[in-house]
């Protein structure tokens, strides 16, 4: 992997390490935040290389809230349960009141 690839994928994990507990957030607004609003795909890439890494990579959702990441999870509903168990609720794979529980990474910059 080019050393450019590491670099971002090391700053997507220095966002994802602060998603606040029982919160949420896209991958497109990791990659927005990073100034690379087109690489929310690049940002996806990062978390399915993150499993060794002690990171909240469960809080990362696609832009409507589906957990489209769960595969990369061990078992069918880890992703769900590790959500659910700081008070998120899940049906059908979908955050329910998505926007509510949406942690921007903007307000990082504030």
């Amino acid at each position: 992997m080019k050393q450019s690839s590491l670099d971002f994928f090391k700053k997507v994990y220095e966002v994802v390490a602060q998603i606040p507990e029982g919160r949420v957030t896209s991958y497109g607004a990791i990659a927005r935040y990073l100034g690379m609003p087109r690489s929310s795909r690049m940002v996806g890439y990062a978390m399915n290389n993150s499993h060794n890494l002690d990171i909240p990579a469960h809080r990362v959702v696609n832009r409507n809230g589906l957990l489209t990441g769960k595969h990369h999870f061990p078992g069918s509903t880890l992703m769900q349960q590790l959500l659910e168990n700081e008070g998120i609720q899940i049906k059908d794979d979908q955050v329910i009141g998505f926007k509510e529980v949406f942690w921007d990474p903007a307000c990082l910059a504030q």
